[in-house]
């Protein structure tokens, strides 16, 4: 066991075992940010005065930032913190695929774009990456070794490994049955936003989301004529050739990245997390007990995972 292991392995088995304690209150801020002429980010911010460093969420589907507030909230008595709606999902623009195009690669140009707007010091900065948000942090830390001193990151899909992917999620990968998948997907919104997150627990480690945030990934669903599955399919419409680019440049790799995987993930299967870290000589960790968002299901590890990578 490493240092950060022990480290996290300590403070886990010292902190309260009934989930993420309640935050004090801290300032925060949940407001819009303007990127170009096309992309405007809602993002949620913790400020902090004497912050020891800055967190960066970035969120899978079909979620948004505020999968990340009570986390921020409680990673703000030391830290700046930050999250942000991709474009497509929460209350972030949604513009037409002909000006962008949802795309691995592009989702990496707004990150390194809301860097900079913020003015993010990276050597100060932990990046924490879960599903759709994981490869465009990897893509853009092959040309960016700076952008975060470490990335953490877990459940997607670094490769083109269909067969470690759910019928869902292989079938967006491939042209034909791409389409009725996602029309499938829109007519089935209720039944997604009410169990995406439960589908691979049994019944003792079932959850519930927080009911604002439940509420707003229900309100947002459908905005200025795209929906958080279409733009979920537009990703995967280019998904296969970004994961083929970044395997094949995975050689430079620079920046320190820590890999977490569900064991019960049923998405995207803990084999890939096995592969991608063996292949680029990481540590992985499989979470026993957790499924695909870990964030949700046991935010209160997330928030140690975090603190563990500032140690």
């Amino acid at each position: 066991m490493n240092l950060t292991s022990l480290l996290l392995a300590t403070a886990i088995a010292s902190a309260p075992s009934t989930g993420i304690a309640t935050p004090k209150p801290v300032p925060h801020e949940l407001g819009f940010v303007r990127i170009d002429d096309d992309i405007t980010l809602r993002r949620l911010v913790v400020r902090n005065a004497h912050a020891q460093g800055v967190v960066l969420f970035l969120h899978g589907f079909p979620e948004n930032s505020l999968a990340f507030k009570d986390i921020s909230l409680a990673l703000g008595d030391t830290f700046e913190v930050h999250a942000f709606d991709w474009p497509g999902y929460g209350q972030s623009s949604r513009p037409s695929p002909d000006r962008f195009a949802y795309a691995p690669t592009d989702y990496a140009r707004v990150l390194k774009a809301y860097i900079a707007h913020e003015r993010i010091d990276t050597s100060k900065l932990t990046i924490y990456a879960t599903d759709i948000g994981a490869l465009p942090a990897l893509l853009l830390a092959l040309d960016e070794p700076r952008i975060a001193r470490r990335i953490i990151v877990g459940d997607f899909a670094p490769f083109d490994r269909p067969q470690y992917m759910s019928e869902n999620l292989r079938n967006l990968k491939t042209p034909g049955p791409a389409e009725p998948t996602r029309a499938a997907m829109n007519a089935n919104r209720a039944d997604i936003i009410a169990n995406f997150y439960r589908r691979d627990l049994p019944p003792e480690s079932q959850y519930d989301l927080a009911p604002g945030f439940a509420a707003d990934i229900a309100q947002s669903w459908n905005r200025d004529g795209m929906t958080t599955a279409d733009a979920f399919a537009h990703y995967y419409a280019h998904f296969t050739r970004d994961q083929r680019l970044f395997e094949a440049n995975i050689a430079r790799l620079q920046t320190p990245v820590r890999v977490m995987w569900g064991e019960l993930d049923i998405y995207i299967r803990p084999d890939m997390g096995v592969e991608f870290a063996g292949k680029a000589g990481l540590q992985l960790d499989v979470l026993p007990g957790i499924g695909h968002y870990p964030h949700l299901q046991d935010p209160a590890r997330t928030t140690l995972e975090v603190r563990a990578s500032f140690r």
